[in-house]
């Protein structure tokens, strides 16, 4: 509940509440903490370019399937390209792979679709640093490592720096927790490029090269048996609920109403761990959900559930800058 009025005040009001004024100091505190954390940072270099893919908003904004869109064009360029997360909503304290077959509690939602959809080897741990080198350590042909949600991880040194932010924006422009900002809108002057996932938001800093990126919906397959498939046609006119735990659930709603489909929308927390009750209803009807959400939702009911994929589309420049910046680390 606290949760979701937050993010009503943050990303809904332009005007601060009264109750957002009284929490000023504590925004106040977090921007100190966050500039010591900073300046405190001994940034340690990998022997292989880093790409780091983050946001400096909370929450998602299309953070992995940029990722996934990463790897994918830069393999297809000839590179061998990894991914380290810290593995957010899972357990893992050290560094540890993960596998098509690893428990989404254990390494994280996003590390997991990321392993199944990437086909690039995924590392997670808590020190991205220790991650990338466990992950070079075991697969010494990767060339290029891809960082999701790193830009505030200061220990490890980047040579690319991209900032995601979906059709919110920087929402009422303010520092944690009186807005959504983990750091200052400035912060986007030292980004190598701004990835807009929705409708830019007119105070990134002009001078920054920015991209827009398309989520594109794919087939459904089924949640029990992904190797069925169907198209929306198959689901009009039938009784359809939805569910999402991604940062702003509404996007898949509005997709899903793009494709036709009228659904029950049920809003879950981002990184939300179901269990098999918050599905029960859906019981009576079809049950609609995000690939992050299925990683986690998988054997939670014996329903009908399907679950749709999206894909990234970006303009091919994005990989030609990315491309630049690392060959220039490394004929420096």
């Amino acid at each position: 509940m606290l949760a979701g009025w937050l993010q009503r005040q943050w990303f809904e009001q332009r005007r601060l509440s009264p109750a957002l004024w009284l929490l000023l100091p504590l925004a106040w505190l977090f921007a100190l903490l966050a500039w010591v954390n900073r300046r405190r940072a001994r940034p340690e270099r990998l022997p292989v370019p880093v790409v780091v893919v983050g946001n400096i908003t909370v929450g998602g904004a299309g953070k992995t399937p940029l990722t996934l869109w990463l790897a994918q064009q830069l393999a297809a360029r000839g590179w061998h390209p990894g991914i380290v997360s810290r593995g957010y909503g899972g357990n893992a304290t050290t560094p540890r792979p993960v596998t098509r077959a690893s428990a989404a509690v254990a390494v994280g939602d996003e590390p997991l679709l990321l392993a199944r959809r990437s086909g690039a080897p995924v590392w997670v741990g808590r020190r991205r640093v220790a991650a990338g080198r466990a992950l070079l350590n075991a697969h010494p042909e990767v060339d290029l490592l891809l960082c999701d949600d790193g830009l505030q991880h200061h220990a490890l040194a980047r040579d690319v720096e991209l900032a995601v932010f979906d059709g919110r924006g920087a929402g009422n422009g303010w520092r944690l927790p009186v807005g959504p900002l983990r750091e200052p809108l400035s912060r986007l002057a030292a980004v190598d490029a701004v990835i807009c996932n929705g409708t830019p938001d007119s105070r990134i800093p002009s001078g920054v090269p920015a991209f827009d990126m398309v989520l594109r919906a794919g087939e459904f397959y089924s949640l029990a048996d992904p190797g069925r498939h169907c198209g929306a046609a198959a689901l009009a006119g039938r009784k359809l609920y939805a569910l999402a735990g991604i940062g702003d659930p509404r996007r898949f709603f509005r997709t899903l109403e793009g494709l036709g489909l009228a659904c029950e929308a049920h809003p879950f927390p981002d990184h939300h761990a179901y269990c098999a009750a918050d599905l029960a209803f859906a019981r009576d009807g079809i049950l609609l959900m995000t690939e992050k959400d299925a990683v986690k939702c998988a054997g939670l009911t014996t329903g009908d559930a399907w679950v749709l994929p999206v894909e990234a589309d970006l303009a091919p420049a994005l990989i030609d800058l990315v491309e630049e910046k690392i060959r220039g680390r490394q004929t420096a």
